[in-house]
């Protein structure tokens, strides 16, 4: 049976090429809010994180009403970080709409999803949205987008796509640039044309599969998913299987959307997108089925972790000031919740100290979940990011990323100067409005502290994108960092007359009235090691004054560091301390002599 009343489908896009503004244009004109309410901008984008960083990093769901016919919209995050949403957002979808923008074309997060999307032969719809950009360049980019599925292989069918122009933030949508456009009719009409309606057996034993979680307060867990067979039915029993064991529950509330609204209902059928409340225990990768005949859904396959951090108790001098989750059950409670929700994500606990490995899909992936962490009033300090290495045929091999740099002209040979240390090789390069568009394979741990670097040396107007590419061999060594840590070798308070006696030794990270504890790292030297200094020191009074040098000391801008700054500049005897107000860096040992000691006996072993 096919539902012609319903649509599922997702969006894809690039950061910042108009995703989550389309999806508002869209509930705006399907008349889901009233006229006199006032919309929310960026209603997709709920997460405060999502919002600051203009990044979507959860999939969310919401409908619209076409023509009689529901349009089921799943938003997708955009980041290859994110690839365990993507991964099981495209199995509940029988369609996606690719969104580009007018002037950059395809980028790498786009390709990355597509090619997601394709491999589940999904129908495409490409939007070239932005067509009011004074430099849009649309002819080149239909092109681009082309060549793009010809390279991810796009059978007949999906090379077949109808192309949609489109203003999200006008609200408007043609099928030809010439013609006329008031709203985004000709968008809702290709969706309900081209998008299968959703092929299903309606009579047959319920078949969901769980392919997300929200945490509710009243609820509890809420398990998200599509019905490919059967019908739901609230308060029914089913069985929960993962292909292997089976266990009983029933269905205690059934919801529906309605707008970005969840809305109660009695039943849904096969074809429709649903949450479901009330099971004791339920987990992403399982299906919800008949309980006479319990038939399981294949599994979803989530790529593999590629970086790895160890996240311990707080143990500095500060520990315990700031945050209300201090200690290491907390901090394990607390993981054990992310992982059930966050599939590509992999918690071990380090059983000889009060610390866990914590392995994501990349820098993004785990500085985003150390940030939710921070602002729920959780205390930690966390290790420098590590790429995790596999043997494959016998081989040591790393994860390879695919890199991609805009940056104007005068910067391209230093960027390429700056990248070959780093073992990156490149694959193509051509020049877009002034701007010279890069492509490189380089490994993921040439990526480390890559974008501070690369910020510097464009002074501020390079742009990088970074997707997964897959392993390869080890590519050889990588240079550090260049530059030692400047390290205060006594607790107390910052003042500026220290501050200025070391000014000469390097950039300072603090500036004065700042409380600092020993082994506490407050700039970076100007040489290859680690210096002991006193940002404390305050001048001794005497009753001799000298005329000019008493007056107030000037000291230059500090260098301040986000959360990924910092895990990016620490060595590998080092550690960010983070809490809900301060983002600290330390050194693993913070007693001089202590590390003195180490050092020394290093050297006599040498």
């Amino acid at each position: 049976m096919i539902r012609e009343d319903i649509r599922n489908i997702a969006i894809i896009a690039h950061v910042d090429h108009g995703k989550t503004t389309l999806v508002d244009a869209m509930l705006k004109q399907s008349h889901i809010f009233r006229e006199n309410q006032k919309v929310e901008e960026r209603v997709m984008d709920s997460n405060p994180l999502e919002r600051e960083r203009g990044i979507t990093i959860l999939a969310k769901n919401t409908s619209v009403m076409h023509d009689g016919v529901k349009i089921n919209i799943v938003d997708t995050p955009g980041h290859a970080d994110f690839g365990g949403e993507v991964e099981r957002i495209l199995n509940m979808v029988d369609g996606v709409l690719l969104l580009v923008d007018s002037h950059e074309g395809p980028m790498p997060q786009t390709k990355y999803v597509l090619r997601k999307a394709l491999e589940h032969h999904l129908k495409p719809i490409v939007v070239i949205n932005k067509i009011d950009r004074p430099d849009q360049r649309i002819s080149e980019v239909e092109g681009e987008i082309l060549e793009l599925f010809l390279e991810l292989e796009a059978d007949d069918e999906q090379l077949d796509f109808p192309l949609i122009y489109a203003s999200a933030r006008s609200g408007i949508a043609k099928l030809h640039m010439n013609d006329e456009a008031k709203d985004l009719t000709p968008l809702f009409k290709t969706i309900l044309e081209k998008i299968p309606a959703p092929q299903c057996d309606p009579d047959g034993g319920l078949q969901v599969m769980v392919t997300t979680l929200e945490a509710d307060d009243y609820l509890g867990k809420v398990a998200i998913g599509r019905v490919t067979r059967g019908t739901a039915k609230q308060g029914m029993t089913v069985a929960i299987t993962d292909g292997e064991k089976i266990r009983t529950d029933h269905i205690g509330q059934l919801f529906n959307w309605q707008g970005m609204k969840r809305t109660a209902i009695s039943e849904a059928k096969a074809g429709d997108i649903i949450a479901m409340a009330g099971f004791k225990d339920i987990n992403i990768g399982e299906t919800v089925a008949d309980s006479t005949n319990p038939e399981a859904l294949p599994a979803i396959h989530i790529d593999e972790p590629t970086l790895s951090m160890v996240f311990h108790v707080n143990k500095s001098p500060f520990a315990g000031r700031e945050g209300d989750f201090v200690t290491s059950r907390h901090i394990r409670a607390r993981l054990m919740k992310e992982i059930e929700t966050n599939v590509a994500l992999r918690v071990a606990e380090i059983e000889t100290s009060d610390a866990f490995l914590v392995s994501g899909r990349g820098e993004l992936h785990l500085s985003v979940l150390i940030e939710t962490m921070r602002r729920e009033g959780f205390e930690m300090e966390v290790s420098k990011p590590q790429v995790i290495y596999k043997t494959i045929n016998g081989k040591k091999c790393e994860p390879l990323e695919r890199l991609t740099i805009e940056v104007p002209q005068e910067f391209m040979g230093s960027v390429m100067e700056g990248l070959g240390p780093r073992r990156a090789e490149m694959i193509s390069m051509e020049e877009i409005a002034g701007y010279m568009k890069m492509e490189f394979s380089i490994p993921a741990r040439g990526l480390l502290g890559f974008r501070n670097e690369l910020l510097t040396t464009t002074r501020g107007t390079g742009i990088m994108y970074h997707v997964f590419q897959g392993y390869a061999p080890y590519k050889g060594d990588i240079p550090e960092r260049t530059r030692g840590s400047l390290v205060a070798f006594e607790g107390g308070t910052t003042t500026a007359y220290g501050l200025n006696s070391i000014l000469d030794r390097g950039e300072l990270f603090l500036e004065p009235g700042i409380e600092v504890y020993e082994g506490m790292i407050i700039g970076e030297n100007a040489r290859e090691q680690d210096m002991d200094v006193n940002p404390c020191k305050k001048k001794h009074l005497t009753n001799t004054r000298a005329s000019g040098s008493d007056d107030a000391i000037k000291l230059p801008p500090c260098r301040k560091f986000t959360l990924e700054g910092a895990l990016e500049w620490i060595n590998d005897d080092e550690l960010v301390e983070v809490t809900p107000n301060n983002i600290r860096m330390r050194k693993m040992i913070l007693s001089r002599q202590q590390r003195y000691k180490i050092a020394n006996s290093k050297k006599s072993q040498k």
